[in-house]
């Protein structure tokens, strides 16, 4: 009688496991069901990709658009990158107005303005900082009156 209170514990366990995680598993790093996960494994696969074709930055998907912020440390700053693709064929967005609000490793908020470099087909803004610390940073942007946001976080 002491295995049949086991295993209908271990039973009832599982079933509510089972029952709770359906939307865990799919994210969920499992190397026997990657090939078969088809968003999540393209998802990371695309953001794998882009990241190495840019140096590195760290990728947003956010609805129909594909955001990348590359943080580059130099001397009296940090030069901010930002790489704003439609979600599907990864085309450059030209057309935006975009703002990079900063908050710095002592807490005090910086906006920065981003322009555009048709050449590089990428926005650009210098952040003035020698602080060392983690920076928080929300991207916010105007696409012909689509707001889309994006949040990154990097150190100096």
């Amino acid at each position: 009688m002491h295995n049949s209170v086991i295993q209908a514990l271990l039973l009832t366990s599982t079933l509510t496991l089972a029952a709770c995680g359906g939307t865990e598993t799919a994210t969920a790093p499992d190397t026997t069901a990657a090939p078969v996960a088809a968003s999540p494994a393209e998802t990371e696969t695309d953001a794998a990709d882009h990241s190495a074709a840019t140096k590195g930055g760290q990728v947003v998907e956010t609805g129909a658009y594909h955001v990348e912020l590359v943080p580059v440390p130099e001397a009296d700053g940090i030069h901010l990158d930002l790489y704003l693709q439609t979600g599907d064929t990864h085309e450059a967005v030209a057309d935006a107005t975009v703002v990079a609000q900063v908050q710095l490793p002592d807490g005090t908020q910086q906006a920065l303005p981003m322009e555009y470099d048709a050449a590089g087909e990428h926005f650009f803004a210098f952040l003035p900082s020698q602080a060392a610390g983690e920076y928080k940073a929300v991207i916010q942007t105007d696409i012909n009156g689509e707001k889309v946001n994006a949040r990154f976080s990097f150190a100096k």
